[in-house]
């Protein structure tokens, strides 16, 4: 399971070193793509295959435009990055941009099945606010038996 909080910076070729803690569960190889909120995605190869299983599966996609546009947007932009000797990976120019990573220091984050990479101003903007409303969410969260 991914967790945690890691403040990294992207070089200048774009490599983005990989917590050493996640390298251990993802491997080798792994997926970058468009993630949610401003952020990217990187997720371990057999997770991508459960996640496009379940957009596979929700595949009346091909007649509704909004499957249409949301597979395109997540799966369009996505790569398979491999996971260098020293621990990083590439991180394209335009998933960068898509990512809003506008800086070079960044923030990963642990998501269960993923890891999240945010530019650090961002998340921490992102951060505060939820830490504002954490009470209220585990409030609404518990209305469907969370814990």
């Amino acid at each position: 399971m991914l967790i945690g909080e890691f403040r990294h910076t992207i070089d200048a070729k774009n490599r983005l070193s990989i917590p050493s803690k996640f390298r251990q569960e993802m491997g080798n190889q792994v997926i970058l793509t468009t993630g949610l909120d401003s952020c990217l995605f990187i997720y371990t190869m057999s997770n991508w295959e459960k996640v496009t299983s379940r957009l596979a599966e929700s595949e009346s996609s091909m007649l509704q435009a909004d499957n249409r546009g949301f597979n395109r947007y997540f799966l369009g932009g996505a790569v398979e990055a491999e996971i260098d000797n020293a621990g990083r990976i590439l991180v394209p120019s335009y998933l960068r941009e898509r990512g809003g990573l506008v800086g070079n220091k960044v923030v990963i984050v642990g998501v269960r099945d993923r890891a999240e990479v945010w530019d650090e101003g961002r998340w921490e903007e992102y951060r505060k606010n939820i830490q504002g409303r954490a009470d209220a969410l585990a409030e609404k969260i518990g209305q469907t038996s969370f814990l």
